[in-house]
């Protein structure tokens, strides 16, 4: 333990976690983990009023639910392995879809893949339960590891003497030596730690739309198989769309300035219908969500005895939510117990990875700024077909352009490394090259 700090945890010390998604299930595995290695018998108690076994708004936590082979593999290092159960498909390739045309894309490398899951149990009115929640195995393992779970709802958090005092809905108010908080930028209970004291202020947020289409498996693996289609289509305020294959259900995904003009605008664009032409009528009744997404990072997400992770700290932008859980959960983890739970040490210790990933998302908005002129350009979006596809005949780091959207798409690098591989000359003349041709052939009348 770290002798300069004035507050730290101790045997006996009593941590309480808001949130039991995948942030406050890394913290508490984390911390009670390393507890035990350096012999600290810690009280841990986890406030979540969702079941993640039940199907449906009850045990949903509203995310696309996609996971890169770099995270699964990262957590079987940490020894947090992935049952089968909780995969719903892996993904090899993907389909990228513009204005004109659209090509399939393989993994550029053996060793990259991603895994698509559910964060609860299913969409709501699911016929028949298959596999097990993403969310529900992580709670699983942190009470495993000792964690207690509170079902309520958290209706007021104040202070008793110097130490955050937690009163839910049922029980008695309880005086804890560390709050957490792991809520996500949708849980009112954000409002609660804005009204602390404490100066924390929310991310800013944007709108999504994810919608689960039942279309039966068979459909699925015609129709999508194990590709995940990525659109890069020309409407106003849609940032990303895609469609993520999952057992007998299709995910659909939209970020940006979304509303119900602009999903109608997505479903009935040519690109989409031609690739799915199921997909407005099964939007119709399906399971949906409009859930915010974080657009960067929060002000202040810690102080004495208080601190904030997951989506209510910082997230990636766009990407990899559960990996900036996982990175967050486990660097306060990691302060909490060896350097101490006051402010400061939080800002030594735990604050550097939350600008880490603050810092990256300069990068990834400069990106996605270069992908929406490129979207507004066919024979820029032609180039980046043409090159991508002349690189399916080629090796590893030989694909240059199918790393990067790879990259990009499935959040399985930093933002930084993927637009200083764009900067590469022997990728900025195969880009030149390529849309050269096809500004020549769309002048030309030909594709």
């Amino acid at each position: 333990m770290g002798e300069h700090s004035q507050l730290a945890l101790e045997s006996g010390s009593r941590v309480g976690v808001i949130g039991g998604g995948p942030a406050g299930s890394f913290f508490s595995y984390f911390l009670l983990q390393m507890a035990q290695r350096v012999g600290i018998d810690l009280q841990v108690d986890i406030y979540e009023s969702r079941d993640f076994s039940i199907p449906g708004p009850a045990g949903c936590n509203m995310c696309a639910g996609v996971i890169s082979e770099s995270l699964v593999q990262t957590l079987s290092v940490e020894g947090i392995i992935l049952p089968p159960a909780v995969v719903q498909r892996g993904i090899d390739s993907y389909v990228m879809h513009t204005e004109a045309e659209n090509a399939t894309i393989h993994t550029p490398l053996d060793e990259m893949r991603i895994a698509t899951v559910y964060r609860g149990r299913g969409p709501r009115g699911i016929q028949e339960v298959k596999g097990k929640s993403f969310d529900g195995h992580l709670l699983e393992l942190a009470l495993d590891m000792g964690a207690n779970l509170v079902r309520c709802r958290v209706k007021e958090i104040t202070w008793n003497a110097g130490r955050p005092q937690v009163e839910a809905k049922e029980g008695e108010p309880q005086v804890y030596d560390l709050l957490v908080g792991a809520i996500g930028v949708n849980s009112p209970s954000l409002a609660l730690f804005e009204n602390l004291g404490i100066r924390y202020r929310r991310p800013k947020v944007r709108n999504t739309f994810i919608t689960e289409l039942s279309l039966g498996s068979e459909a699925v693996n015609n129709k999508l198989g194990s590709s995940m289609h990525v659109f890069l289509l020309n409407l106003d305020g849609l940032d990303f769309a895609a469609f993520i294959p999952k057992g007998d259900y299709v995910t659909m995904c939209l970020i940006g300035d979304i509303d119900r003009k602009l999903i109608d605008s997505f479903l009935e664009h040519e690109a989409v219908e031609a690739s799915l032409p199921e997909v407005k009528a099964a939007t119709s009744d399906a399971c949906h969500c409009s859930p915010k997404a974080s657009l960067g990072d929060a002000l202040n997400p810690f102080a004495d005895r208080v601190v904030l992770i997951g989506d209510c700290g910082v997230a990636r932008l766009n990407k990899d939510g559960i990996g900036s859980a996982y990175r967050t959960a486990k660097a306060a983890a990691t302060t909490a117990i060896f350097e101490g739970i006051s402010s400061d040490d939080f800002r030594k210790h735990y604050w550097p990875v939350c600008r880490s990933i603050s810092h990256d998302n300069r990068f990834g908005t400069l990106v996605f700024a270069i992908v929406n002129v490129m979207k507004k350009m066919q024979f820029l979006t032609s180039g980046v077909l043409r090159m991508a596809k002349k690189e399916q005949t080629k090796q590893g780091k030989q694909r240059r352009m199918s790393m990067v959207l790879w990259d990009v798409f499935t959040g399985s690098a930093n933002y930084r490394d993927v637009f200083l591989r764009t900067l590469h000359p022997a990728f900025l003349s195969s880009f030149m090259w390529q849309a050269s041709i096809g500004a020549l052939l769309a002048k030309s009348g030909n594709r």
